[in-house]
């Protein structure tokens, strides 16, 4: 496994979960010590004690030693991140030193297995900097290039691991898929310790190009559903309809459903963005505008500046202005920040003159030269606020006493960022509610908070 970040940590104690022999590729030396000691260097449910349980069994090991790894190992998992450049398109450096410095420890037969986000057509490519880095030509018939794209949320993503919705395997050596689809056999058939008997696993085997698509698909279309539910909460705030039994009444047609419709802040995390831009601008390479993924990007960038249009609606201006977060995750069960709404929020409110406090239950410190107080919980981060946001909808947040908030707080504007809290409820608080494209008073709001329960 070369890259024991968020995806190669999770997927190696998963490989040892289900019985085989796993070792990790890492070269910082600060995550290397901290994963041979059997713990993640970074927040993720339960992983912390698949590692340890995998370290103790014999079956999980991690070093920096690429040639050991190499020697041991007949399958390849790249998990390296592919970030966007400034153009848009993904940045695949870190592909390819991981590929020239595995390459010259080709010396037995290897299937190099793709788990990171890359351009359609990467597996190829990757075959091709491998052969010429090796330096020898018989290393081409050593070499077999497959696809595995991840589905992973964080938070929950050892279970989707173990129990996904279904495995995609891309390859165009047939060898290659049946080495693949036997080493996930234990997950397609719901055989391992712990399993949760459901059934067989979907899986689905296509060549190389389309396993590559199936993810940019995947994400492009979940990214979609959230900015139309986003669209359509701009709607009801316009007409005052409510959005949450909007969405619930639409969720219930099968062809529709109900999962990634909820209104908001708009989506964060590593991928979405990273992954419907580089879809963008390899239309553009080929002569296509993909209007549709456009306009879904437009929409989420826009709904990072709805907290301001609302503050600025309420408190006029925002020059001295205190103002609490509540949340600095991009999402629940993380601790991860990357594209995180409330590091948006929290720069373009300090942008106005305000200052800034927050409280996250996972998330302790920021990166440096953001202007943000990090309180001790909740009431802390709120005390003296004129207006507090919810940005993170962590549980922690929905069972909060609304009347102690307010007594912290010298203002009364409590903003919903993710419509996970009871209008009602926080109303009867003393607190002015805001949500996005929730109508509060009237028995339509009340339907909502019925539908929700």
């Amino acid at each position: 496994m070369i890259g024991s970040g968020y995806v190669g940590t999770v997927v190696s104690a998963c490989l040892a979960h289900i019985g085989h022999n796993v070792i990790g590729v890492e070269s910082d030396n600060a995550k290397l010590e901290l994963l041979r000691d059997g713990r993640a260097p970074f927040y993720e449910r339960n992983l912390d004690q698949l590692l340890e349980a995998g370290r103790q069994a014999g079956r999980l090991g991690f070093t920096s030693d690429m040639a050991l790894a190499m020697d041991e190992s007949d399958l390849v998992f790249i998990c390296v991140g592919t970030p966007s450049r400034p153009d848009g398109k993904a940045d695949m450096s870190a592909m390819l030193e991981v590929a020239q410095a595995a390459a010259p420890h080709v010396k037995h037969p290897h299937t190099f297995i793709n788990k990171s986000t890359v351009p359609i057509g990467s597996g190829r490519w990757l075959s091709s900097v491998i052969e010429d880095a090796a330096g020898d030509p018989r290393v081409t018939k050593l070499v077999r290039v497959a696809s595995n794209p991840e589905f992973l949320r964080e938070g929950t993503a050892v279970s989707d691991y173990l129990h996904p919705d279904r495995v995609v395997i891309g390859a165009d050596d047939p060898a290659s898929l049946d080495d693949i689809v036997e080493l996930y056999q234990p997950v397609l058939d719901q055989s391992f310790p712990g399993s949760d008997q459901r059934g067989p696993v979907p899986l689905v085997k296509t060549d190389l190009m389309t396993a590559e698509m199936i993810k940019y698909a995947a994400n492009a279309f979940l990214a979609t559903k959230i900015s139309f539910a986003n669209e359509m909460a701009r709607f009801c705030d316009l007409m005052g309809a409510d959005i949450q039994t909007v969405t619930a009444g639409i969720g219930l047609d099968q062809r529709i459903g109900p999962r990634f419709l909820n209104a908001g802040l708009g989506w964060g995390g590593s991928c979405f963005t990273k992954d419907v831009l580089a879809m963008v601008t390899t239309a553009a390479e080929y002569g296509y505008q993909a209007r549709l993924l456009e306009a879904t990007l437009a929409i989420n960038n826009d709904q990072r500046h709805l907290v301001v249009e609302r503050l600025l609606r309420h408190l006029k201006n925002l020059r001295g202005a205190r103002i609490a977060l509540l949340g600095l995750s991009y999402k629940p069960g993380t601790d991860d920040l990357r594209d995180s709404p409330a590091l948006d929020i929290a720069t373009q409110v300090i942008e106005y003159g305000a200052f800034v406090s927050a409280y996250d239950p996972v998330v302790k410190a920021l990166p440096a030269g953001l202007p943000v107080r990090i309180a001790s919980d909740a009431y802390a981060a709120a005390e003296g606020a004129d207006a507090v946001v919810v940005a993170t909808e962590w549980p922690q947040f929905i069972d909060l006493d609304f009347a102690r908030l307010r007594s912290a707080m010298k203002g009364e504007l409590l903003f919903d960022g993710r419509n996970c809290l009871s209008p009602t409820i926080v109303g009867a608080a003393g607190l002015v509610y805001e949500g996005v494209g929730r109508r509060v008073p009237g028995s339509a709001r009340r339907l909502a908070i019925d539908l929700r329960a």
